[in-house]
């Protein structure tokens, strides 16, 4: 029979062929009735069908068979009898037909699930992690186990028995029965063996076997570099050995976080110097640890560690940051990492962003290894905000926004200053101590000037010629010999000290002239008021006699110009009485200048006095 084709140009027919109707047939796919082990036959499955409805009965038909784990993705075809399956194993079974002269195959039929029988566990990978020793002295270590790679999906332990002891020492062999995959063992440091079997109904799984070196033993390294990257869908960690004899390696890993890992993985590579997972096996935003051990029969060597990521985000907080040592022009921030668990990708820089008031903002970029910077060229006596931001390959997020002000003088600036005026003071007393040592009498009348004291005055004594000779003495005495005279010298008064007292005072005006009568009056009225007399039995004295002995007008004033004479005298005059009596035995509180510096006279009274003869007064006079 040909075949036709025809379109706008012609048309076309093919040869003529012929077939054979049983070669070209297409039946519709059997179904399978039962997937089912066989008693007694261990790793063996048992499938039955039916024969399709519109299959020839004249034509034999041949099967194909394939079958999958539950678990995995990969067919395998098989005819017939399923032999050497895995133990205690759910299999997924299809099966299709033809006939045996046709060229087609038919669909396959549904799928159908079958478990082989269970056997005793098929094995245990053990692996340890090795912790700080203890105080006293004992080593925590903790054992790891799971089911070997290769054993059934179904496969159920009962428990597992765990027994170690000392290398070269089996006397002292512990036994440890649990239903955990994980056991906490405190050993001494030194060598240890650790087995551990799985158990169910049905018998043991092999030892397991695992060395626990000696606390100061050295291990052994061989792996000089190592790289983990990113494919479409999987994590590689590839490294290099220079030790070609090492063919096994144990990959372990875990998140890093801050605090201590509550669960490790782990997995055996043979044969191989990489190691791949898939993606979806391990959380986003989550740093890894990896490290890759070399294993040389029954030692372990040192591992080589790396980190990665199998996707990065954007940090979830930015750095803690604060400013300090604040100077005139420069400032040091400093600033905190992000938690792990909150970083969400490896840190590749750290970008400072600081502006001042009302100006323009500047940033700094720093490697991620640097948690402080120093700012310069700051203005003087100016607020700036700042902030900084931690950035990822996937972006950056700022951290908080603080705030400061330059000062207006600096530290340094402040002890110089400082250093400058302590420096003057220091210089000054020098060379006042020096001017003191060199010349004393004058630093010290300088310092502490001599203060007369009126009790050892000798103006009393002064008569005549001599007075006006003593007033002389300060125009012609060199400055040494005044200040020797200037003070007082003490000084007895006689018993007659009043009258003589009046009769100086007329002596004194007839010899001074009148500016220095002016002088002398004014200064005997000063000390008229500083004079103090006590006398607690002079209240009911006979008045002291104040008569003064006539002289001449002419002598008394002949040195005085006229028209002040008769004032002078009457002023001179009503000044001496008032030294009378009353005003000498008046009782009262004495002068705070003359308290301790008075010259005390004792006056017996005898007149008047009738009770008490003998009494005594005192005058005190300046």
């Amino acid at each position: 029979m040909p075949v036709e084709a025809q379109n706008a140009d012609g048309i076309m027919k093919s040869d003529i062929t012929y077939w054979n109707l049983d070669a070209i047939m297409k039946i519709e796919p059997p179904e399978i009735f039962s997937v089912k082990s066989v008693l007694g036959i261990k790793r063996m499955l048992q499938i039955k069908w039916i024969r399709p409805v519109l299959a020839p009965h004249s034509s034999t038909l041949k099967y194909t068979l394939r079958f999958r784990t539950i678990n995995s993705a990969y067919w395998v075809n098989e005819t017939y009898n399923l032999t050497e399956l895995q133990a205690f194993t759910e299999y997924v079974m299809t099966l299709r037909c033809a006939p045996a002269e046709s060229m087609f195959w038919s669909g396959w039929s549904q799928e159908k699930v079958g478990t082989t029988e269970e056997e005793a566990p098929y094995g245990l990978d053990l692996w340890r992690v090795l912790k700080p020793a203890m105080v006293d002295g004992r080593r925590p270590v903790q054992l790891m186990w799971k089911k070997a790679t290769g054993a059934p999906v179904l496969e159920k332990a009962l428990g597992y028995n765990i027994w170690y002891f000392p290398e070269n020492n089996t006397n002292l062999t512990e036994t440890v029965n649990t239903t955990n995959q994980t056991h906490e063992l405190y050993l001494g440091g030194k060598t240890y063996w650790v087995y551990v079997v799985s158990y169910n109904s049905l018998g043991e799984s092999p030892v397991a076997t695992l060395r626990i070196p000696a606390l100061n033993e050295k291990t052994f390294q061989c792996i000089e570099a190592m790289q983990a990257c990113l494919t479409q869908d999987q994590l590689v960690v590839e490294w290099q050995s220079s030790a070609p004899e090492v063919d096994t390696w144990m990959v372990e890993w875990f998140p890093d976080v801050d605090s201590e890992p509550s669960s490790f993985s782990w997995e055996s590579v043979s044969q191989a110097r990489n190691w791949t997972i898939q993606k979806d096996e391990l959380k986003p935003l989550w740093c890894y640890n990896i490290s890759v051990y070399p294993v040389l029969r029954d030692r372990v060597g040192q591992p080589y560690s790396t980190q990665a990521y199998v996707q990065e985000g954007i940090p979830s907080a930015g750095p803690v940051t604060q400013a300090d040592s604040i100077g005139v022009k420069t400032v040091t921030i400093t600033w905190k990492e992000i938690p792990k668990s909150k970083r969400n990708g490896f840190i590749k820089n750290y970008t400072i962003f600081y502006q001042a008031e009302d100006g323009k903002e500047f940033s700094k970029t720093v490697n991620s290894n640097i948690l402080q910077y120093r700012l310069e060229s700051l203005t003087r006596r100016t607020s700036y905000s700042l902030q900084v931001m931690a950035s990822t390959n996937a972006g950056g997020t700022n951290g908080t926004k603080i705030n400061f002000k330059t000062l207006s003088i600096s530290v340094l600036e402040i002890f110089f200053i400082t250093s400058l005026v302590g420096g003057g003071f220091l210089i000054l007393i020098m060379l006042t101590v020096a001017y003191g040592l060199k010349k004393p009498n004058k630093l010290k009348h300088l310092c502490w000037p001599d203060v007369p004291n009126p009790a050892e005055s000798s103006i009393a004594t002064w008569r005549g010629d001599d007075f006006k000779d003593k007033l002389n003495l300060k125009e012609s005495d060199d400055p040494v010999n005044m200040e020797e005279d200037q003070v007082l010298k003490p000084y007895s008064a006689p018993t007659d000290f009043i009258d003589k007292l009046v009769v100086n005072f007329e002596n004194f005006l007839e010899e001074v002239s009148t500016e220095e009568l002016g002088k002398s009056q004014e200064n005997i009225l000063k000390e008229e008021k500083n004079k103090h007399v006590t006398s607690p039995y002079c209240l009911h004295h006979p008045p002291i006699s104040t008569e003064i002995p006539q002289r001449k007008p002419q002598q008394l004033c002949s040195r005085i110009p006229e028209g002040t004479c008769s004032e002078t005298k009457e002023q001179l005059f009503s000044s001496v009485q008032s030294l009378g009596p009353d005003h000498l035995c008046e009782e009262g509180e004495p002068n705070p200048y003359l308290k301790n510096s008075v010259t005390t006279r004792e006056f017996v009274c005898l007149k008047n006095f009738k009770t008490k003869p003998k009494e005594k007064f005192s005058v005190a006079v300046a």
